[in-house]
């Protein structure tokens, strides 16, 4: 099985029946010239791309902007036209009084297998004591945390808030608790790698091509930046496919993994068999 774990289905035409909410979410996510997609070809997209499941990740940033930009209620409803294309992620923003609250509905009655949170765009490092009510319900609810980690695109987002190097606090707090640092934490390549090998509970996704194609992009970062055998025989368990679509296609991003020569049992780890793990589908099969 093939699984996308960063999708953001800001223009998925179920969700944008309202004009207003959809020119709100082009301006807060920077997706000025787009317009919203049909269910149909967001289905002909993952088809052409060989993508069986996509993790489509919620907004929210509701503290400052009013409203999220995709809200726990569009992801499930996206989640329910399409459960064996879909799986969900709630996402709350943690500066409100009732964050805990609506996160804890989001896992039990709206059924979303995780958490979303962009600490750049919420301007909080990961030590902030304001997240830690969010990662004690992953952890008792067993729901996996996807933090943006490195350079972001988006507008008033700096990105010193999410250096890899200042999560490893939570991988010791909370060493059951699954969460990727994702876009593989560029440009701290090397610490990003450190964390993946110290701590099982660590992951990482490729959702980011910020220079050049994604094939070239990924030969930097996996055969220069890292040395080219950390890959196949130290992180193998660890690096999950993702897209970032709309931002980069899906097609192109799963492209760019398989030119990169690796051997077929590490390109089907990345694809598919470490998102399942991540995602508490399954075991990893032995004890680190």
């Amino acid at each position: 099985m093939i699984i996308d774990v960063h999708v953001h289905p800001v223009l998925f035409g179920p969700i944008c029946t309202d004009s207003d909410r959809v020119n709100f979410r082009k301006k807060a996510f920077g997706l000025y010239k787009s317009s919203p997609v049909p269910m149909e070809q967001v289905m002909a997209v993952m088809d052409h791309a060989g993508v069986d499941r996509a993790v489509i990740l919620a907004e929210d940033y509701s503290a400052s902007m009013g409203q999220p930009i995709v809200s726990n209620e569009e992801v499930k409803r996206i989640v329910e036209l399409f459960p064996e294309r879909f799986i969900g992620f709630a996402s709350v923003d943690p500066r409100e009084e009732c964050a805990a609250e609506k996160l804890k509905d989001a896992f039990e009655k709206l059924n979303l297998m995780g958490l979303k949170l962009n600490l750049s765009h919420l301007n909080m490092y990961p030590d902030d004591r304001r997240l830690k009510p969010l990662l004690d319900l992953c952890t008792k609810y067993d729901k996996s945390v996807l933090f943006h980690s490195g350079f972001s695109w988006e507008p008033d987002s700096p990105s010193k808030y999410t250096r890899p190097i200042l999560f490893e606090d939570i991988a010791v707090e909370y060493p059951t608790l699954r969460f990727c640092l994702s876009h593989l934490g560029w440009p701290w390549v090397d610490e990003l790698c450190m964390l993946l090998l110290k701590y099982p509970n660590v992951y990482t996704d490729t959702a980011t091509v910020f220079m050049d194609s994604p094939k070239n992009y990924y030969e930097q970062i996996f055969l220069k930046n890292m040395a080219p055998g950390w890959l196949q025989n130290n992180l193998m368990d660890k690096v999950m496919y993702g897209s970032n679509l709309p931002r980069f296609r899906q097609v192109r991003t799963k492209d760019g993994l398989e030119k990169l020569n690796l051997r077929p049992d590490v390109l089907k780890k990345i694809l598919g068999e470490n998102a399942e793990v991540f995602l508490g589908m399954k075991g990893r099969g032995y004890d680190y």
